[in-house]
């Protein structure tokens, strides 16, 4: 199968993958977005894997202020080296962050940090809720298990779906510039303010 210069392109602006890996995906897969999409994907979760020991000692603290200036995000974001933090794909990521947290207003940067107190408090909640359903005990436990995930999705910042594209999350957008940057990124912190 001939895989065309305006596929591979294609493919790499869809997934901001270099052309030799866009046009190797294209071939595995016959000429098949979806499949090639998917292939990178994996390809690229390993490779990320690899690179998420290396030591992030650059980067930059990015700020942005919304609409009329009553929301605004601070964000660091560490990268390994000063020439990636100045490349403006990097900016834009950093950017991208920062207006996701405006829009989003995550409370946590990973389920890692979440409270225990706030975790038992909603467990107590979504139990409650269920039994006033009428829902068997021995499911409330199981039901319970994917509400937290759904918890975790909406208030830490690296499990949300990401606002310019909702079928990656914040982690996915991070894996995908690792990639394209070839090198170690992190999101270390936030904060978020608004007026009122």
């Amino acid at each position: 199968m001939t895989i065309s210069a305006a596929d591979v392109a294609k493919l790499r602006k869809m997934t901001g993958v270099g052309m030799m890996e866009s046009k190797k995906a294209l071939v595995e897969s016959e000429g098949d977005f979806d499949k090639a999409i998917d292939a990178l994907r994996k390809r690229g979760a390993a490779k990320a894997a690899k690179k998420a020991d290396r030591e992030t000692s650059e980067g930059r603290v990015h700020t942005y202020t919304h609409g009329t200036g009553k929301i605004g995000v601070m964000v660091e974001v560490q990268c390994e080296t000063d020439f990636v933090a100045r490349n403006e794909a990097y900016v834009q990521l950093c950017q991208d962050i920062a207006m996701h947290i405006a829009a989003m207003s995550p409370e946590y940067l990973t389920r890692e940090e979440v409270s225990p107190e706030f975790l038992a408090k909603e467990k107590e909640i979504a139990s409650e809720l269920l039994r006033t359903e009428g829902k068997p005990e021995e499911m409330i436990e199981k039901i319970l298990v994917g509400k937290m995930d759904r918890l975790y999705s909406e208030v830490c910042l690296m499990e949300q779906a990401f606002i310019k594209d909702e079928d990656k999350t914040i982690a996915q957008l991070l894996e995908g510039k690792v990639l394209e940057l070839g090198e170690n990124i992190k999101i270390t912190r936030f904060n978020r303010f608004q007026i009122g």
